[in-house]
Parts: structure tokens; C-alpha cells; sequence
């Protein structure tokens, strides 16, 4: 059977009938709930729908399965605007309208709270969303496949398939192979100009496409960034250490995209596409990109982590401001730091800044960004925030004010709740791209903390995500 053939014959398998769709989950799954009570996790359908599923795994308290049939659909149903919607995957809720994803969202966070932390929801406020659902992302990475992905409406024709390689974005659950991406939605169209040029190229020039199952190849990976300021990086990484066709496909960039402000390589023959422990190779024009947040500049460098949205990162570190209520002599600390973002964009409003984060480079981003905004008052500490945060580091750094956080998905480590409940900080503002993670640590943390209020920020329109900001307030004694 061909690559999108799930392998795998329903029979026997147990259909549920009438199921209503009534919210958004996880990898742009629908939840529902059956006639019978029983919950639903369904792939194919949307809020509003109402559709008999066919179910293919059964856990004690829920089922996962695919939509068998239709019977009515949601009123918000919208036709998606990308002609890869139907297999690219990337862009899960391209059929919700807009106005429907934020509501579904913030009914996450909702329940989250409700459910997990156990707090009363009346001051979550409405979702911020997004002025702009296209062409919001910064950073873009595709990928090279000698395979590609056969897509549905192939499959289903009667001409025959004609296999080639590949370059765009991995299918979900298909990590050997790779959709052939001509127009996309997520950044500037630039980006679209450029990743066509290049399969051009080096189709014309007959260079070979990465096989992820040998690990033979030229073409591995290209990651593009760009910026408010106009600035753009392209990072290509290789297979193999051709040097004079890495020469070539790096020559065609320069004289190509004059709009290119920093252009590097990488050699990567390691067996995973991360080039964080690679050399990357400067070949033309400045080491690193400049984005701005309102006065705050950024050096953004090949390896470095900033939020993917910049107009919508702008709105929720408004929010955190609002929510941080900085005066001049305060000491705050920024967990969780990374290039020291939040803390910078802060800076100004306080005394003093310390910030931690276990990633060593993101932190020297850090110090670098802070002299470039001639930001004397930040101190940057590379580190688990575990092992850093200690009563001994707020006897070198005095007690803080407010402590800001915004931890990776899994939430805060048990470590650090115990240490804010023994700082005992006036104030913390949680930042979470989890709510899930955020209620349960909200929850740990409610010994001696009240939930103020919360502002869900939507930072990824056409998916589940959301970022999530709490301010947390020391009970009155």
C-alpha cells in the first residue's frame, strides 16, 4: 500500500454514532462527547460538528478515532486558505474560523483552571488574539527528503504516481518523508521565493536530497528567519561535506536574495537534524539579525531561542509588565530567562533583574542583548533553575519583589515551587505556553499564593497552542 495507507483494517472496531463536537485538543484533535457520556478525541472534525466516529483505541476514561461520517457540520466551519491543509498537517484548525479558535482556547485555559487548579475562572480575562493569522512566524525550518510524501488526492487518483524528491515540512507521524511545500502561510512570502528558488536549483543541478534512512545526502535542512526590521538569516545545513556544491547552493543564495542580511551553513552528519552542537558557518553579511520590541533591540544569532510571533511577543510581555507593577526600586527574578527577553524588555521599569536559564548560550545572548540596550542593571545566570535558585542566591541578590517565570511546557520542577513558597515573593507572574502544567504548579503553589487574575495571549493561530499569563499575589496574614 502507498505511504498514506494506515496499514491497518477497522474491522471489528466500534463506531459511536451522533457524537457532538464541542472543543479543541491536543495535536488538532476535536473533543466530543457521545450520546452515552463517553469522551471523544476525533481527527477530521471541528466544534459543532456532529459526526459518527470510528474508534480505534479505547482508554478507560476516553476513546481516540477518526470521523466515519458526518451527519451535520459546525457552523464554523471555514475553507482553509492553504492548498496543503489536507496533508500538511501544520495548521491544524485552517477550517475553524478565527473568531472560534480563540473561544475554544480560552475554554482551555478555563477548564484548566477549573479542573486542575481548582480556582475560582471569574478573572481570566478574554483572549488576546492575533491581529495578523498570516505570515506571522519569524523562524521557518524545511526539511530535504529523497522521499516524498503521496498525497490524499494523488492516492485516491487513478494516474500514475510519479515519485521525486522533496523539500518543505515533515508529515505528522511520517518522519522519512517530506511534503513538497510551494506556498506557505507562516512567514513572509520571502521565504516561499527563497525555498522555490533553491528546488530549483538544485533540482537543475541534479544535487542529491537527504535519505533519513541511510543518511546519505547533500540537501538535509534550511531554517529562515526574519524580523520586523526588515533583516532576514538563512541557515543551510548539509549532509555531507561537498564543499565545492555547498559552495554552489550558498553562491545562488548570495546572488539570489539580496535581502539575505546574514547568511550561514552547517555540515551536519550527526544522525538528528539539531545543529545547536554543530559549527555554523558564517558566509556572508552579520552574524545575527536585530528584532525590536518597542525600545528593547534584540541580537538574534543562528542558535538563538526568541518567540516566533514578534508583534504577538509584544502583547504578552505588555502583559506581564501590566502584570509585574514594577516600581524603580524593585529587585526582580526572571526564571526560565532564555535570552533574556522578558527581563531586558523589563529592565528599565526596576531596580534590578536577575535572570536564570539552563541554556549556557542563550545566556551569553543574554549579557550580549543587555549591552546592546546599555542595560546596566541585569544579571544573567546560566543553570537549572533548580540548582541556582536557592535561599543562598537570594542572600547574594537580596529577596525579590516579583518573580517572573515562564518555564518550557512540562511546568516548574517541584524543587522550585518549594523555593518560591520559601522566597515568598509579594508577587509572581506566571507566564505558561501549558495551561495544564500552569494549573497544577498553580495549584502547588496556592499554599500560600492567590490566583489574581490571568490573561490568555494567543500567540498561533491555526493551532492548539496558547501562552497564558497568571498573576499570583502572597496571601494577606
Amino acid at each position: 500500500f502507498n505511504n498514506n495507507t494506515m496499514g491497518r483494517r477497522h474491522k471489528r472496531k466500534k463506531v459511536v454514532e451522533d457524537v457532538v463536537m464541542t472543543g479543541i485538543a491536543d495535536k488538532g484533535k476535536a473533543v466530543g462527547r457521545a450520546p452515552s457520556g463517553e469522551v471523544l478525541f476525533v481527527d477530521g472534525a471541528v466544534p459543532g460538528d456532529v459526526v459518527d466516529v470510528l474508534v480505534l483505541r479505547k482508554k478507560k476514561s476516553f476513546g481516540q478515532g477518526i470521523v466515519k461520517e458526518f451527519k451535520s457540520y459546525s457552523d464554523d466551519r471555514v475553507e482553509p486558505f492553504c492548498q496543503h491543509f489536507d496533508d500538511c498537517g501544520g495548521c491544524k484548525w485552517q477550517h475553524l474560523s478565527y473568531d472560534a479558535q480563540t473561544k475554544h482556547k480560552h475554554t482551555m485555559v478555563v477548564d484548566a483552571m477549573r479542573k486542575i487548579a481548582k480556582i475560582p475562572t471569574e478573572n481570566i480575562s478574554p483572549i488576546k488574539g492575533c491581529e495578523e493569522t498570516r505570515y506571522y512566524r519569524n523562524k521557518v525550518e524545511y526539511s530535504f527528503s529523497n522521499k516524498r510524501w503521496i498525497t490524499e488526492a494523488e492516492a485516491a487518483s487513478e494516474e500514475e504516481i510519479m515519485q521525486h524528491p522533496a523539500f518543505g515540512f515533515h508529515r505528522a507521524g511520517a518522519w522519512d518523508k517530506i511534503i513538497d511545500i510551494y506556498t506557505c502561510h507562516l512567514q513572509d512570502t520571502l521565504s516561499d521565493k527563497m525555498r522555490n528558488a533553491i528546488r530549483e536549483y538544485t533540482m537543475e543541478n541534479k544535487i542529491t536530497y537527504y535519505d533519513p534512512r541511510s543518511h546519505k545526502g547533500m540537501m538535509r535542512n534550511m531554517i529562515v528567519r526574519n524580523t520586523t526590521l526588515g533583516h532576514w538569516m538563512v541557515i543551510v545545513s548539509f549532509g555531507e561535506p561537498e564543499m565545492e556544491i555547498a559552495e554552489g547552493v550558498m553562491a545562488f543564495l548570495k546572488e539570489s536574495f539580496s535581502q539575505i542580511t546574514s547568511l550561514h551553513y552547517v555540515i551536519n552528519q550527526k544522525l538528528n537534524d539539531t545543529i545547536l552542537d554543530q559549527d555554523i558557518i558564517l558566509y556572508k553579511g552579520d552574524p545575527f539579525i536585530i528584532e525590536q520590541l518597542g525600545d528593547c533591540k534584540y541580537k538574534i544569532g543562528p542558535k538563538s531561542f526568541f518567540q516566533t510571533n514578534s508583534k504577538q511577543a509584544k502583547v504578552l510581555y505588555d502583559v506581564v509588565k501590566d502584570y509585574a507593577q514594577l516600581e524603580s526600586e524593585m529587585n526582580v527574578y526572571d526564571l526560565y530567562t532564555g535570552l533574556g527577553s522578558i527581563a531586558l524588555y523589563l529592565a528599565k521599569e526596576c531596580k534590578q533583574i536577575v535572570g536564570i536559564d539552563e541554556v549556557e548560550p542563550a545566556i551569553v545572548d543574554a549579557r550580549t542583548n543587555a549591552a546592546l540596550n546599555e542595560i546596566e542593571n541585569s544579571i544573567f545566570y546560566a543553570g537549572d533553575v533548580k540548582d541556582v535558585l536557592t535561599e543562598a542566591f537570594r542572600d547574594t541578590h537580596g529577596s525579590p519583589d516579583v518573580v517572573i517565570t515562564d518555564p518550557p511546557r512540562a511546568g516548574m520542577h517541584g524543587d522550585v515551587i518549594n523555593t518560591l513558597l520559601t522566597l515568598a515573593a509579594p508577587r509572581i507572574v506566571y507566564v505558561s505556553c501549558n495551561p495544564g502544567t500552569q494549573a497544577r504548579d498553580i495549584a502547588l503553589l496556592s499554599e500560600k499564593y492567590d490566583m489574581v487574575k490571568m490573561q490568555p495571549v494567543d500567540m498561533f493561530p491555526h493551532t492548539h497552542h496558547i501562552e497564558n499569563v497568571a498573576l499570583l499575589e502572597l496571601k494577606k496574614t
